[in-house]
This record gives structure tokens, C-alpha cells and sequence, in this order.
């Protein structure tokens, strides 16, 4: 098997416990997900199997969609309301209209603070490990982009929201910020990951429906289906090039390169995924491949 599944996170799971089961229902080794979710969380995990794992890098970095409600009125040491209560707080008289404005202020091209309860690496360490130990240390505002920061209900104190967003954006971290202008501090209270790229939470499967490789057959995404890659058609002839590993020119494609530079996705007249190739333009397209998946013949 090889191919990506979409599967619907159940709270309570890490990521790597839901890789385990697909392992165990696949009996597969080689089994890999895209993109962390806390266990508190639940929602979209794409999970690659096979050959599948070896496009896990242009998967990972794919923009993400999420909904969930923040607790006004609660600090946490991790941002959710999984992690030590610090203090609680009155929350003051504030109407949509003002929670929007805020949010606001959060939208676009952003530096962002991780929190100490996270899996970013300081010194060489995770900052969750070093949280454990009671310590906090400083940490680099990295930037991330959000392209939509949407209140989408308000019942105090729990304020629901929709956001899009780059990856390695901490929605907990926006909940945190949102909480410290309001001035009576926020954590997370719940989390659904809704969309990652182009693939949507309405085309996963619940994970306790995913018992049996059948299952997995049943639901598995081709290779050629799930990357947002430029696409590049190649002649027959251009494969058996790629099948001797060597590099294409424009007399190999059925359809012209549509890009200059960067990585693309080298197809067969019938929808097959090849290879990934990174371009050159010296002075023509020179598309070198980089990751082949081609059957043999």
C-alpha cells in the first residue's frame, strides 16, 4: 500500500498514537503523519503510508484551518486549559465588535512567541522538557502569517473563532495574546484542525472506523492526488529517461514546465506521480528528479 489517509483525530490521542494504530490496522512499518496535533485536539491528520512518507515535507508545510473556542479569563503555563492554572480573572464587559477588532490586530504577517509547553528546540532541547524542569527561557518571536482570525460566536466567557493560518502557527499562543489585550488573560479551550492545503475534515474517516487494511484501502489517496505541486505531463520517452535516473528537457514533456525554479510534480498521460524534480532554467528547463515513484515496467 502506499497512498495518504485522511483520518478525524479523537481527543485524547497524540499524533504518533493514531500513526500506531494505522501501523497496527495496515500492518505496515512505514507509516508517517504531516503535522503534529496537541492530544487535546481533534481534527484532520493526513497519514502517509509507503512510498507516501517520502512527500511528507510538501505536506507538512501546507496552510492549516482551525476552529475552537478560548476561555477568557484564565492563564494557563501552556496556553490551553490542559496545563496549570496561574490565574483567574474577571472578565470585563466586551462585545463582539471590540473581540474582532483584536483579532484583528493578529491577522497577517505576525511575529509569534511559542509557548514553553511546545516542541520547539532551544539549546538543543525541547521547551516542553525544559518547562518540566520549572524552567523559562527566552524564546524567539518567529514569524507566521494568518490569514483569517474570526470570531464566530461569543458566550462568556468562551469566545469561538475560525483561523487560517501558515504552518507552525500556535493557536494557543493567539488565544494567550488575545487574552493579556483584553487584560484579563485566555487559554485555549478546545481545538478542531478543519482543512490542511486543500484537503478537508468532511473527506476523513473517524479513526476507530480504521481496523483493517480493507479500511485503508477503501479511503487511500493516490500519490498524484494529494500535493498542490506545479504538475508537468511527461512523454513516454521522458520516462524512460527517469527510469535511468537522468534529468528532463523540454523534448521530454508532453505539457510545457509552468515554472521557472522550485520543486514540481512529473506525471504520467494518465495521472501517475513519477517523480517530485526540482526545475533549473539554464537557459532552458532542466528538471532534475529528486524523488521517483514510478512502477517499474
Amino acid at each position: 500500500m502506499k497512498g495518504v489517509i485522511l483520518v478525524d483525530k479523537p481527543s485524547g490521542m497524540t499524533s504518533h498514537d493514531v500513526v500506531d494504530h494505522i501501523r497496527k490496522a495496515s500492518g505496515m512499518r512505514k507509516v508517517g503523519h504531516t503535522g503534529t496535533l496537541d492530544p487535546g485536539a481533534t481534527g484532520l491528520l493526513l497519514i502517509c503510508l509507503g512510498a507516501a512518507t517520502r512527500l511528507s515535507e510538501h505536506l507538512t508545510g501546507l496552510d492549516k484551518v482551525y476552529e475552537g473556542d478560548m476561555r477568557l479569563g484564565v492563564v494557563t503555563d501552556s496556553y490551553d486549559m490542559d496545563g496549570k492554572v496561574l490565574a483567574e480573572n474577571d472578565v470585563p464587559e466586551i462585545g463582539m465588535d471590540h473581540i474582532q477588532a483584536l483579532f484583528d490586530e493578529f491577522t497577517g504577517d505576525i511575529l509569534q512567541v511559542p509557548p514553553m509547553v511546545s516542541a520547539v528546540k532551544i539549546g538543543g532541547e525541547r521547551l516542553y522538557k525544559k518547562a518540566r524542569q520549572g524552567e523559562v527561557v527566552d524564546r524567539p518571536a518567529r514569524e507566521v502569517t494568518v490569514s483569517e482570525f474570526s470570531l464566530l460566536a461569543y458566550e462568556p466567557p468562551l469566545a469561538t473563532f475560525r483561523v487560517r493560518c501558515t504552518s507552525g502557527t500556535y493557536v494557543r499562543a493567539l488565544c494567550h495574546d488575545i487574552g493579556e489585550r483584553i487584560g484579563c488573560g485566555a487559554a485555549l479551550d478546545s481545538l478542531r484542525r478543519t482543512a490542511v492545503g486543500k484537503h478537508k475534515i468532511e473527506d476523513a474517516v473517524p479513526l476507530d472506523e480504521i481496523q483493517r487494511p480493507q479500511d485503508i484501502k477503501a479511503r487511500l489517496l493516490p500519490l498524484g492526488s494529494v500535493l498542490e505541486l506545479p504538475e508537468v505531463i511527461v512523454r513516454p520517452t521522458g520516462e524512460r529517461v527517469l527510469a535511468t535516473g537522468g534529468a528532463l528537457r523540454g523534448r521530454d514533456l508532453k505539457s510545457g514546465c509552468p515554472v521557472l525554479e522550485g520543486w514540481v510534480q512529473l506525471k504520467s498521460v494518465d495521472g501517475e506521480l513519477l517523480a517530485l524534480a526540482q526545475v533549473q532554467h539554464v537557459p532552458e528547463p532542466l528538471l532534475q528528479p529528486k524523488r521517483v515513484f514510478m512502477s517499474p515496467k
